[in-house]
């Protein structure tokens, strides 16, 4: 069964990187995903911990 609705957001929701511990910290990290709710959200690279809840895939288009 697939996860994610495409495979950018595969790649996105599941991206580690391999400077950054944090999420939040990473410049080349950009959808946060909530396993627990299944909710998406676009980071907010400010310094905090911040991200705007998303309901459709920004690559394909698909309702979350």
């Amino acid at each position: 069964m697939k996860k994610h609705c495409c495979e950018d957001m595969d790649y996105h929701a599941n991206y580690q990187c391999e400077i950054h511990e944090n999420p939040y910290e990473c410049p080349d990290r950009v959808i946060i995903y909530d396993n627990k709710d299944n909710d998406y959200g676009l980071i907010i690279h400010d310094g905090g911990t911040s991200s705007i809840e998303i309901y459709f895939c920004p690559w394909c288009g698909t309702k979350l």
